[in-house]
């Protein structure tokens, strides 16, 4: 009985419900709340797709993501050397409440599990879910799993990882309930899956040291920087995800005046917090992760608002 109450504790810590919901779930509401307000479809449909996009975030970007995420930086030892505030994995591996061997066993079932659930889908013609889960386990798998571990090399975890897996995820309500994926539904995917980026890369600062003892070293974006241009320089790829999210809100201003002048407004407010923070100071980086999460979140409401 303590065994099972451990397990259920463990997996809800590798949920990590904070960033799932502030990235994944952010990502669906912005572009499900225009089918609420903009749209005739019946509020139970509605609530159903809600429903099925969020437990396939929870289990996809929540447990499957953080399974292979956990095992990989326990095995190569970034997360022993973690501050562990925010970063250093879910820890359940460290108090011993999950074991890597039944991470590994839970992560490869679920892995089969969805594969053929995509795969029933398919046959019954939801190409649409198909491609969604296909793409949700290769961000997982790739992002941390061997022989890819793209998050271990700088820029390929955040590009060829979390970016399509939260920018199809984005596209998911619109696509699903639409004939055809509207202009407001790739422009919110957009800037939502650079948020998440940008926040990702604050996330990694305080982990710089843990990052470099890894074997192989963990040779994120921000330990990139660290490297060739000094620890102030940590800063940087936040920034320009911020500013390429603001490229795209100057896109969204020519059509939704009212989205467009908010969501620019806050993403200043970020690029000014991380241009200041100390980040030598473990706890001032998390306090100014806490907040760029809030604002994520407050983004993808906006933009779902006024689509």
């Amino acid at each position: 009985m303590n065994e099972d109450t451990l397990s259920l504790k463990g997996f809800g810590m590798l949920l990590r419900v904070v960033a799932v919901v502030s990235s994944s779930v952010a990502a669906i509401l912005s572009t499900w709340l225009p089918l609420v307000f903009g749209y005739s479809f019946s509020l139970i449909s509605l609530i159903l797709l809600l429903i099925l996009l969020t437990t396939g975030a929870f289990l996809i970007h929540g447990l499957l993501t953080h399974i292979f995420n956990d095992i990989t930086d326990f095995e190569s030892g970034t997360d022993a050397h973690s501050p562990a505030l925010l970063s250093g994995g879910s820890r359940v591996i460290q108090t011993g409440t999950l074991s890597a061997g039944t991470l590994k066993r839970t992560g490869w079932i679920l892995t089969a599990i969805l594969l053929a659930a995509g795969s029933v889908l398919a046959v019954l013609g939801r190409y649409e879910l198909t491609v969604l889960i296909l793409v949700g386990i290769w961000g997982a798998f790739s992002y941390s799993g061997k022989p890819f571990m793209l998050s271990y090399k700088p820029f390929a975890g955040e590009w060829l990882s979390l970016f399509p897996s939260l920018f199809i995820l984005g596209l998911a309500a619109p696509w699903i309930m639409l004939d055809s994926i509207p202009l407001w539904g790739f422009q919110n995917a957009l800037v939502n899956a650079l948020w998440c980026m940008a926040w990702v890369m604050v996330h990694h600062i305080p982990d710089i040291e843990a990052d470099k003892k890894a074997l192989p070293e963990k040779r994120t974006s921000v330990v990139f920087f660290a490297s060739k241009f000094g620890i102030s320089a940590t800063r940087i790829p936040a920034v320009l995800y911020l500013v390429t999210a603001a490229a795209v809100v100057l896109w969204i201003l020519f059509t939704r005046p009212a989205a467009g002048v908010v969501t620019m407004g806050i993403i200043i407010y970020s690029i000014y917090l991380i241009l200041r923070v100390d980040v030598e100071d473990v706890t001032e980086v998390t306090a100014v992760e806490k907040k760029l999460l809030l604002s994520a979140m407050i983004t993808a409401l906006w933009l779902g608002i006024f689509a």
